[in-house]
């Protein structure tokens, strides 16, 4: 049994060793970073009351196996929606299933830079763009409407495509404005 000082080190390493990894298999599982914060958050805290009781021989297949049981558990509450009982008028409620104000913010905020992606492409990337991504339209069809060249809007779409990932890689490193890298080159 380690002496009473070495258990915090013990989960302060584990911590450190785990967290990634857990967060990423909880996202997972869960489909959602923010409920993998949360279960990863309650297997530790579970953990660490276990570590400081006793010994644990394998302390990241405890932690594991409780984060899995938290989150399937998770997944079971999500499944219970809000019933409306047919004999009378009483709603039970539940958390909101909207999207919190964070959320859509970030949404808004990645919606207004992929438009403003768009508008810098060239006149005939963003046109070719435009009809296969948000019409719908094959190269073939977008090629007659356009009156090109069913090749011509396969490499404009796929020019349109390359700009666009190069221009939000760029909008999204903070390392870009000051550097002049666009993300990749400057990882």
């Amino acid at each position: 049994m380690p002496e009473p000082d070495s258990r915090p080190r013990d989960f302060a390493s584990l911590y450190r060793a785990t967290l990634a990894p857990l967060r990423r298999y909880l996202a997972r599982l869960l489909g959602n970073r923010s409920d993998a914060q949360d279960v990863a958050h309650d297997a530790y805290a579970r953990v660490y009351r276990t570590m400081e009781k006793e010994a644990v021989g394998r302390p990241e297949g405890l932690l594991f196996t409780t984060a899995r049981r938290l989150a399937i558990n998770q997944l079971k509450r999500r499944d219970h929606s809000p019933v409306q009982s047919a004999e009378s008028n009483i709603i039970e409620l539940s958390p909101a299933q909207a999207p919190g104000i964070e959320r859509v913010v970030m949404a808004r905020q990645e919606w207004a830079a992929t438009e403003a992606a768009i508008a810098r492409l060239p006149p005939g990337c963003r046109a070719v763009f435009l009809l296969c991504k948000f019409d719908g339209l094959t190269h073939p069809a977008a090629a007659a409407r356009l009156g090109i060249s069913p090749k011509t809007v396969e490499k404009q779409h796929a020019r349109a495509l390359r700009l666009l990932r190069a221009s939000l890689r760029y909008d999204d490193d903070p390392r870009a404005e000051t550097t002049g890298h666009t993300g990749a080159a400057g990882r």
